[in-house]
């Protein structure tokens, strides 16, 4: 086993196994925290937070201070990408977001007006927070994979079974591979952004990849990814990315050999033992802790943490969740969680 690096998140991702896995959580930087729903009432609603680079630095460096995470992710959204293509976004109180116009016909898309600027204050974000990170913590940036964002798009918000997007792949593929294709051509350089301002490894989240048929998945989530990581390897060689295309279930495999990611994201519905069987031997595996297991807590918590390393003691391994971590979450369970990580049990 290769020594511990001075950044054990960042070495994981290249391929080094560590006796204790790094760890962070997806949403660590969020609602579950007092001083992010402190900042939040004083400055205003999510967006206006997201697109405040000096909050937004604040925010990801959080739960930093607080938990010596071994990485720290960006904190932004998913759906900063489409208002840099062209569409309105706002948030809807208790709703969640809304985008405008929505992408049906190919006249609209056509009419969209990219505004590049809008990622600025991501890159700024960025900066601010590389300039401020402890040595050993490793600095994520992601964006939404194309699928996931496209479904936004067309639907204006987040939709019951993506149905509204699964129709429009099926009715009118031509207008979904201009869409996915935009999404995908914006996504490379936004992530490159962020790379030039100081992250060291990327996610793209695909939440929704879970609604598509086999045939649809190889389509409209490997091949759009398979495009941005290679043109990521090509033009920033050395910064891992990490796919995370929940609810893939048994496509797992597929996507790992096909889209050519560094490090693969599993969410809580695998099996670890069959994901450690089943994928590349060495590739970096991120995972798998049920959200709702970390709000149990207590002896369940224990279990449930000391089944994935186990599963996942033979490989380069970064402690996750399985999804986002929950507003209700306690903070005592956090801390349990990291302390029985980090016991090396």
């Amino acid at each position: 086993m290769t020594s511990p690096s001075s950044k054990p998140l960042l070495a994981t991702l290249k391929g080094e196994r560590q006796s204790v896995p790094p760890i962070w959580l997806m949403r660590q930087a969020g609602r579950y925290l007092p001083e992010y729903r402190a900042l939040r009432e004083e400055k205003g609603g999510f967006l206006a937070l997201a697109m405040d680079s000096d909050a937004a630095a604040e925010i990801t460096l959080q739960p930093i201070r607080r938990f010596g995470m071994d990485g720290a992710i960006l904190f932004s959204d998913i759906l900063i990408v489409p208002m840099a293509l062209g569409q309105d976004l706002w948030f809807e109180t208790g709703e969640g977001p809304r985008l405008a116009p929505t992408v049906q016909a190919r006249n609209v898309l056509d009419a969209l007006q990219p505004n590049a600027e809008a990622l600025e204050p991501v890159y700024g974000t960025v900066r601010r927070v590389a300039a401020l990170l402890p040595p050993q913590t490793t600095f994520l940036g992601f964006a939404g994979s194309p699928w996931t964002v496209a479904t936004y798009m067309i639907a204006g918000q987040g939709s019951r079974e993506q149905a509204e997007a699964r129709r429009l792949a099926y009715r009118d593929p031509e207008l979904m591979q201009a869409l996915v294709t935009r999404i995908a051509d914006c996504t490379i350089e936004y992530l490159l952004g962020q790379i030039e301002a100081g992250v060291e490894a990327v996610q793209l989240f695909d939440s929704w990849s879970g609604s598509l048929s086999p045939a649809q998945f190889e389509q409209w989530v490997i091949a759009p990814t398979a495009r941005i990581v290679a043109a990521l390897h090509q033009r920033a060689p050395g910064v891992p990315v990490i796919g995370f295309p929940k609810g893939a279930g048994g496509k797992l495999p597929a996507y790992a050999r096909e889209t050519g990611v560094d490090a693969i994201g599993v969410d809580e519905t695998v099996d670890p033992v069959w994901a450690h069987a089943s994928l590349t031997a060495n590739l970096p595996v991120q995972g798998n802790l049920d959200p709702l297991a970390l709000i149990a807590g207590g002896p369940t918590l224990e279990s449930a943490v000391d089944r994935i390393l186990l599963a996942f003691s033979e490989r380069p391994h970064i402690f996750n969740l399985g999804h986002g971590i929950l507003p209700d979450t306690p903070i005592a369970h956090v801390e349990q969680l990291l302390a029985r990580v980090r016991s090396g049990k």
